[in-house]
């Protein structure tokens, strides 16, 4: 969880939004990426796609089994469908799609566990490693004077 949220603090840095992620496989970090939608002018560019993009050119596979993803935040519907189409493992998140909310993001509020229990994913839900770290992401971003939710 530690690369990821390095990975949001990079993305802050650069002006882009407050979230980052990392996949790992077998302990050892595949690929790690933050958000890049003000960057590329591409609404698909979320932190969780950015790394599953990277991830499937280093193993040159669009099959991750065995990996598993670290976010900063809990995927929004996109990311938590392109997770499960990746065929990740699982997913351990830190902030939540409310904490992304309050902070002005218009994600859709469909939890990830409902999306993946109604559509039968098989891809483990752990919620909370250093959420408060996480969360604190949001402020950190708010406090800069060059932020903008999308």
């Amino acid at each position: 969880m530690q690369v990821a949220i390095e990975q949001a603090r990079k993305g802050i840095a650069a002006g882009q939004t407050p979230f980052g992620a990392s996949i790992v496989r077998n302990g050892e970090l595949v690929a790690a990426g933050h958000n890049e939608v003000w960057h590329r002018g591409d609404p698909t560019a979320h932190a969780e796609v950015v790394a599953i993009r990277r991830a499937a050119e280093q193993l040159s596979s669009i099959d991750l089994n065995g990996c598993v993803m670290y976010t900063t935040c809990e995927p929004c519907p996109m990311c938590a469908a392109a997770i499960h189409w990746a065929k990740l493992d699982a997913v351990h998140f830190g902030a939540t799609i409310a904490d992304a909310h309050r902070a002005g993001f218009t994600e859709l509020t469909l939890p990830a566990s409902t999306l993946y229990r109604q559509g039968g994913s098989g891809v483990r839900l752990v919620c909370g490693p250093l959420n408060a770290e996480c969360a604190a992401l949001f402020d950190e971003w708010l406090a800069r004077s060059d932020h903008r939710a999308y």
